[in-house]
């Protein structure tokens, strides 16, 4: 004889509410890689570099073995971005930070638990026991467009993530740039310093035998003076690139000890032309996508607030009671359902329909804003990079080689006895600055170069802010003569 089993009441409510809330919820999962599929993407394809997440020892140890490669060669802009995108803490963080919005994600697309309670009642001729389960029927039918909701958010999260890359690169590059500049200036101080020292001492040897006079002798020696306090300068200015550089790559201990070159990289033989530059920004930079998704998920949630301001909250409950007698032992059982539902008396969801509305309309300001701030943060970067260009390259063949042509002509000259050294120092004095000038302008090209690729892609911290002057001319020059 075969069975057949039936489901209770009891049963086929829990069961009903069970899969009801699966059929509406569309449940999401955790991805495999933490949603860092889209960062990989983007460091792949904008900057060429690789990214991940370092959350066991092995991977931690894999990252460092691929650092200290990296470290064993004399350091490159590419080099140290990708050392910093592997290795910096605050970059792992926002990382951390996108597996927190996954998580939330995942949360809001599982249905409302439910709430089961139980109450037992004992008197002198019977026991009362009353099962419930409550279910929140507002929560359960508006669970699609809350998943919907969250996974805009999410999406959000990873744009941010995309962002806070883009950002630590750029400024990566930055401080590499104005390191390596610093060091390139200081190495030509410290040459500079060399040759007026030993112009000093000739000057005092030509002085104790009485073909100097003391003037002449001083102005020698004030030259070297200053040239000695601008390579202090500038090789303070030095350290503290460099430690800026260090906190943005993650480094410390043993990886400090890392080779610069001494030198920028050389100009490109002719600019970038960006004709849609634009376009291209407001096309591709992440903070208008996340803009755009956050303005997606505000009117989804103005939309949610609107369909559910005169019913916020909606709760069924099934209900199974017991009654036992405690003289006889008979059982009466006894079911039904109880519906609670919140009445708008005071407020019909004006309120929140109204903060809404505001809301919604505050992010659709702020992305017409951000989309005119990106074409004109465009325009003025490739303007700073055009004028950057030419000037460094106007250094570079004009301004440079002149100098070098009138220090050569003034030191024969001097040689013959045709000028005094006052001469000879202002042409130094001036000739030291001109490189210096030279210098800056080299490594200005490179910072309007990386704040032009930000104005395109995003990531924060475009330029604007000019650049600290590192060189100077040594003081006394006419105020000396």
């Amino acid at each position: 004889m075969k069975s057949v089993h039936t489901l209770s009441p009891w049963r086929k409510q829990i069961t009903c509410v069970v899969l009801t809330g699966l059929l509406l919820s569309g449940c999401k999962a955790f991805s495999p890689d933490g949603g860092m599929d889209l960062v990989a993407s983007v460091a792949s394809q904008d900057l060429q570099k690789d990214v991940a997440i370092i959350a066991t020892a092995d991977q931690a140890e894999q990252i460092q073995s691929r650092i200290d490669g990296l470290l064993r060669k004399p350091l490159t802009a590419d080099s140290a971005v990708q050392i910093a995108l592997l290795n910096n803490r605050g970059l792992q963080a926002a990382y951390n930070a996108l597996g927190i919005a996954e998580a939330e994600m995942v949360s809001a697309s599982l249905p409302p638990a439910p709430t089961v309670s139980l109450e037992r009642l004992v008197s002198p001729f019977e026991r009362e026991i009353e099962w419930r389960i409550i279910g929140n029927i507002v929560a359960l039918v508006t669970l699609p467009a809350r998943a919907s909701i969250a996974a805009d958010r999410f999406e959000q999260a990873r744009l941010q993530a995309v962002e806070a890359t883009l950002r630590l690169a750029a400024e990566t590059r930055r401080n590499y740039y104005r390191v390596v500049a610093a060091r390139q200036l200081a190495a030509y101080l410290d040459q500079s310093k060399g040759a007026a020292e030993a112009a000093t001492k000739t000057a005092r040897q030509l002085g104790e035998t009485g073909a100097m006079n003391k003037i002449d002798q001083a102005r020698e020696q004030v030259f070297y003076a200053d040239v000695t306090a601008q390579l202090g300068l500038a090789r303070q200015r030095m350290e503290t690139e460099r430690e800026r550089l260090i906190r943005t790559m993650g480094l410390w201990g043993r990886n400090l000890s890392f080779i610069l070159p001494g030198t920028l990289p050389a100009l490109p033989r002719k600019p970038y032309a960006q004709p849609t530059i634009e376009m291209e920004a407001v096309a591709r930079r992440v903070d208008i996508q996340s803009a755009r998704i956050e303005l997606a998920a505000l009117a989804k949630t103005y939309g949610l607030t609107e369909a559910s301001r005169f019913v916020n909250l909606l709760e069924l409950s099934g209900i199974r009671k017991t009654k036992q007698s405690r003289s006889t032992g008979e059982k009466e059982i006894s079911r039904g359902f109880e519906a609670d539902l919140q009445i708008p008396i005071f407020d019909l969801g004006e309120t929140r329909v109204r903060a809404a509305e505001q809301t919604y309309m505050q992010a659709v300001n702020r992305l017409a804003e951000k989309a005119v701030n990106a074409r004109s943060e465009a325009r003025e970067a490739y303007r700073r990079y055009r004028a950057s260009y030419d000037i460094a390259r106007h250094f570079r063949d004009e301004v440079v080689p002149l100098r070098k042509i009138i220090s050569d002509e003034t030191l024969l000259r001097y040689n013959a006895m045709l000028i005094d050294v006052f001469d000879v120092l202002i042409e130094a004095r001036q000739r030291l600055a001109a490189n210096g000038q030279a210098i800056e302008a080299q490594r200005d090209f490179w910072l309007a170069s990386v704040d032009m690729h930000v104005a395109i892609t995003g990531g924060g911290g475009a330029g604007g802010d000019a650049p600290q002057s590192m060189a100077a001319a040594p003081s006394g020059g006419s105020a000396g003569h």
